[in-house]
């Protein structure tokens, strides 16, 4: 089965404009998301799906791939099933891998490519990592203050996610005892039907109150399997804003480079 990574990357940021080619430790936030993309056992093809002749021509001068994609895709989704048909690609498993996410590991990203090749009847596929339990604390108190920074998902015996919430889920009524919370990390690996199927789909009620377009899969009836992976003592950071550029290159400073 022929595997496709697609970062989509859009010039235009309310927060950072331009941010797909900041510059974090010297290399362009875009070069290092292709770089793990291209590291990851099982993908075969890795191509970054823009809306900006810029990206594209930065994308070429490090020896990437890239696609110009039509400036109205409102989503990553729809840019990644833009971008299949532009390159008439005969991928059967695309991973749409988020371009703001410098410090992702390879391994994870395989691990989601690994779980669809081994099972053809799987549609969909996401990461997961166990939140420490001083992580989860924190993080209950940043969504008791509003924050909807980071998503949690619960998942059933089978591994097919049952839910994913901006709040932290489950809800605890002992602190100290149930099950594990578990923090979503954002990428997704589909059977190209189950893209197609769902750029077609529109917006669902539990999508649009959660702001989580993984949402309109469960709501419509498509089974989205959860791969649990581990950083392996790697710290996780996306960028966002210019001082989060900031943190990951801190980061990179401190524990080294993935690949």
């Amino acid at each position: 089965m022929s595997v496709l990574a697609v970062i989509p990357a859009r010039y235009g940021s309310t927060r950072f404009p331009g941010k797909p080619l900041a510059k974090i430790a010297s290399q362009m936030m875009i070069e290092r998301v292709w770089r793990l993309s291209a590291a990851a056992e099982g993908v075969d093809r890795v191509v970054v799906a823009t809306d900006d002749e810029r990206i594209l021509e930065a994308v070429q001068s490090f020896g990437g791939e890239a696609v110009m994609t039509d400036e109205h895709c409102r989503n990553g989704t729809e840019r990644a099933l833009d971008a299949l048909k532009r390159l008439d690609s005969d991928a059967e498993i695309v991973i749409n891998v988020q371009g703001d996410a410098p410090l992702i590991p390879p391994w994870v990203i395989g691990g989601v490519a690994e779980a669809l090749r081994g099972d053809p009847a799987l549609p969909m596929a996401t990461p997961a990592v166990p939140l420490p339990p001083e992580t989860e604390a924190r993080m209950r108190g940043d969504k008791a203050k509003g924050s909807a920074s980071g998503t949690t998902v619960v998942f059933g015996k089978d591994m097919n996610a049952l839910y994913f919430s901006k709040n932290v889920i489950p809800f605890r009524r002992q602190p100290e005892t149930g099950a594990p919370v578990y923090q979503h990390i954002g990428l997704y690996g589909y059977r190209r039907d189950t893209l197609e199927q769902l750029v077609a789909l529109e917006p669902t009620p539990l999508e649009l109150t959660e702001s989580l377009e993984q949402l309109r899969a469960l709501e419509n009836g498509i089974p989205i399997r959860v791969v649990l992976t581990d950083y392996r003592g790697r710290s996780a950071w996306s960028v966002d804003a210019p001082e989060d550029a900031e943190r990951v290159a801190e980061i990179i400073e401190r524990e080294g480079e993935l690949v």
